[in-house]
């Protein structure tokens, strides 16, 4: 099975403090309480007709799933992203099951870079 996360990407946020994991987990703590919010926002963006802040949430979750190379994750977010910034709100409920399902793998994958002890 192929990994949902780029380890080149991981490996270079590592080497931004060699030796010392903390900061990598601390990125991967935020990233993982942050993401299941944005996603949230999406959906009650959606249901209130808010295609500004929809593409706020899916632009800052495309940017996050990009910096731990979430490749689908992060194309599936932009695609979100375009169609509120194009005003489609009826194409995005399509995407949800998608973006909800690559995200669970990302996490996973990112759990799996350090098992709790």
């Amino acid at each position: 099975m192929v990994s949902p996360i780029d380890p080149k990407a991981i490996e270079e946020l590592r080497a931004m403090n060699p030796g010392d994991d903390s900061f990598l987990r601390e990125l991967i703590q935020i990233y993982l309480e942050d993401s299941p919010q944005r996603i949230a926002e999406i959906e009650s963006s959606l249901e209130q007709g808010d295609a500004l802040t929809l593409t706020r949430a899916a632009h800052s979750l495309k940017g996050s799933s990009s910096n731990f190379g979430a490749a689908q994750l992060r194309a599936i977010s932009e695609k979100i992203e375009r169609l509120g910034r194009d005003g489609n709100l009826g194409g995005v409920p399509a995407q949800l099951p998608e973006l909800k399902l690559e995200f669970e793998g990302v996490k996973t994958a990112l759990e799996a870079l350090f098992p709790a002890s």
